[in-house]
C-alpha cells in the first residue's frame, strides 16, 4: 500500500494533450514569470507538502497520513544527511515545489535552522496541521475540455486554475513504488529560456500527468532553485534515494550532458535527460521512416543539422550510431568543423564527431545539395530557395517550436517530400511523448540502470515499426503519440 500519483486530468486525445501540456502549459509559465505567488493559483503547489526524513519509509508513513487526513498532497522525500547547512540548503532549494514543508521527522537536526523561504516549514508537533500548513485541495470536476472556450493558453489557465493545477497524490491499496522525479531549474524551459523554477513547474506537473496517462507511472515535479552545475547535482543526489527514476528536463546545454554524466555515477537508478536522449529517439525514428519513403540510405545522405544544444548534439550522436556518414551540425556562426576556436565542450565535441569533409560556411551555404534538414534550433532560418538548393526529394525536419525553421507548406512547394514538424497541428509531428513513457517503463521494468546508444537506437527502430508498410507514406511516419502501441514497443525496446 502507498502514495500514486495521477493526473487531475488525463491525456486522452490531442485535444487534451495540447491543454494539459504543450503548447497551452506555456501560458502558466508566463503568467508565473510576471507574478510567482501566481504558482498557487496554476499549479497543486498550494496543496502539495515536502515531507523529509532519513528513511524512505518514514517520510512515506507521513505522507500517507497527511494524504488520510488531511487530503494533502504529501511528497515522500529521503534526505541523505544529518548536516543543518545541508538540511537548509535542500529545503531553501525545493521551495519552488512546495507550498509548505514537514520536517517534524528530523525535528531534532532543525529546530536551530531559520529557513530563508516564504512558505511554512513544520519542525515539529502542532496542534492544528491544517492551519499550519494552509493547504488547500481542488479538483474541479470537469467533464469535457472542449467546454473550455478561448485559445489554448486560456483554456489551459481556466483548467488549471479551476483544478489547481495538474497532479495530484491519491492512496492506493497497490505495492508502493517509488515514484519517477521529474527535476528541472528551469534554465531551458519550452522554447521560453531560462524561465527559473518557479515559472517551470507547471510543464514539470504537465509531464509527470504524461507519464501516469501514457504509461501508468506514477511520477511527482521537482523544481530547484540552483542553477550552478555542482550545486544542483548535490541537492538531487542527497534526495536521490526517494525516486525510482529521474528524468532531468528542462536544463541548458551544455550544462544538462555534465548533470547527466555526475548523477549517474552517483545514484544507483536510471537518470534521463528528455529533451536530448526522448528527441533523439524520436526524430531517429522518423528519419528511419522518411528515409524508406524517399528510397534512401542513411550512410550514403548529406545531412544538416541546425542546432548544436541538448537535442542537436544527442541526435546527431544517436544518428551516427546508426550508420549516419555525411553530417554536418551548425549552430548561429554557420558550421562546426575541426580547429575552430569553438568555446563550448558539446561543440567542440560536435566538431570532432561530424563534419569528416571539413566544410565551412553559414547554415545555408553547406545545406546545398543535402538530403536531409534537421531543425532544432530557431524559426523561419530557411525560405523556398534553401530547400530547392538541396537534392533532390529532400527531407526536412523543421523541429522549432512554436515556429519552425521553415513552415511546412512553404518546404513542399518548394520540392521537400517529407516534413515533420514538432507542432501537434501539422502532419508528422516529433513529439517527446512517443519515447520517454516507452523508455521509463522498460528501464523500470527490466530494471536498467543506464541507458547505452544501442538502447536508444533499438527503441527509435521499435518505434518506426510502430506504423506499417500499409501505414507509410510522406505524410505518415511516425505514430500518434496517443497510439496505444506506442509505449509497451518502445519499451521492449530496451529489452536485453
Amino acid at each position: 500500500m502507498g502514495l500514486k500519483f495521477v493526473p487531475k486530468v488525463k491525456v486522452t486525445d490531442k485535444h487534451s494533450l495540447a491543454v494539459v501540456y504543450t503548447p497551452g502549459v506555456a501560458a502558466a509559465c508566463l503568467e508565473i514569470v510576471e507574478n510567482q505567488s501566481t504558482a498557487f493559483d496554476y499549479t497543486n503547489r498550494e496543496n502539495t507538502v515536502g515531507v523529509f526524513a532519513f528513511e524512505y519509509k518514514k517520510s512515506l508513513k507521513r505522507a500517507e497520513f497527511l494524504k488520510n487526513a488531511l487530503n494533502i498532497d504529501a511528497v515522500p522525500l529521503e534526505i541523505n544527511t544529518e548536516n543543518p547547512d545541508e538540511i537548509k540548503f535542500v529545503v531553501e532549494n525545493l521551495e519552488p515545489t512546495f507550498g509548505a514543508m514537514d520536517l517534524s521527522l528530523l525535528s531534532e537536526y532543525v529546530q536551530n535552522i531559520s529557513f530563508d523561504i516564504d512558505i511554512p516549514v513544520l519542525k515539529g508537533q502542532t496542534d492544528n496541521l491544517k492551519e499550519f500548513f494552509l493547504c488547500v485541495s481542488k479538483n474541479a470536476f470537469i467533464p469535457d475540455l472542449n467546454k473550455l472556450s478561448g485559445t489554448l493558453g486560456e483554456q489551459s489557465l481556466t483548467l488549471r486554475k479551476m483544478s489547481g493545477g495538474s497532479i495530484e497524490s491519491i492512496y492506493t491499496k497497490e505495492p508502493h513504488i517509488k515514484p519517477i522525479g521529474v527535476i528541472s531549474e528551469g534554465s531551458a524551459v519550452l522554447g521560453l529560456g531560462n524561465i527559473g523554477a518557479f515559472a517551470a513547474l507547471p510543464v514539470m506537473e504537465g509531464k509527470s500527468v504524461l507519464f501516469s496517462s501514457l504509461a501508468d507511472l506514477s511520477a511527482i515535479p521537482i523544481c530547484v532553485k540552483e542553477q550552478n552545475i555542482e550545486k544542483f547535482v548535490k541537492i538531487v543526489e542527497l534526495i536521490g534515494n526517494s525516486f525510482s527514476a529521474i528524468n532531468l528536463e528542462d536544463i541548458t546545454a551544455p550544462n544538462c550532458f555534465e548533470i547527466e554524466k555526475k548523477l549517474s555515477t552517483k545514484l544507483e537508478i536510471p537518470i534521463f535527460h528528455d529533451d536530448a536522449h526522448g528527441t533523439s529517439i524520436v526524430v531517429t525514428a522518423g528519419i528511419i521512416n522518411a528515409l524508406k519513403v524517399v528510397g534512401k540510405d542513411l550512410d550514403k545522405i548529406k545531412i544538416v543539422m541546425s542546432g548544436a544544444g541538448a537535442a542537436g548534439c544527442t541526435i546527431a550522436k544517436l544518428l551516427l550510431e546508426a550508420g549516419a556518414k555525411n553530417l554536418i551540425v551548425c549552430d548561429r556562426e554557420g558550421a562546426l568543423a575541426k580547429n575552430q576556436n569553438n568555446q563550448k565542450s558539446n561543440h567542440i565535441e560536435m566538431a570532432n564527431l561530424t563534419n569528416q569533409n571539413m566544410e565551412t560556411g553559414s547554415l545555408k551555404e553547406v545545406l546545398k545539395g543535402a538530403d536531409l534538414f534537421i531543425g532544432v534550433s530557431a524559426p523561419n532560418l530557411l525560405d523556398e530557395n534553401d530547400i530547392k538548393n538541396m537534392a533532390n526529394d529532400p527531407i526536412v525536419f523543421a523541429l522549432a517550436n512554436p515556429i519552425p525553421e521553415i513552415m511546412p507548406e512553404i518546404a513542399e512547394k518548394a520540392g521537400a517530400k517529407v516534413v515533420s514538424t514538432g507542432r501537434s497541428d501539422f502532419k508528422n509531428q516529433i513529439n517527446n511523448c512517443l519515447a520517454f513513457p516507452g523508455v521509463f517503463k522498460g528501464l523500470l521494468k527490466y530494471n536498467i540502470k543506464k541507458i547505452t546508444p544501442e538502447m536508444k537506437l533499438n527503441c527509435a527502430k521499435a518505434l518506426a515499426n510502430v506504423v506499417s508498410k500499409d501505414e507509410l507514406s510522406k505524410d505518415f511516419i511516425i505514430p500518434d503519440a496517443l497510439n496505444p502501441k506506442v509505449v509497451d514497443s518502445v519499451a521492449e525496446g530496451l529489452k536485453q
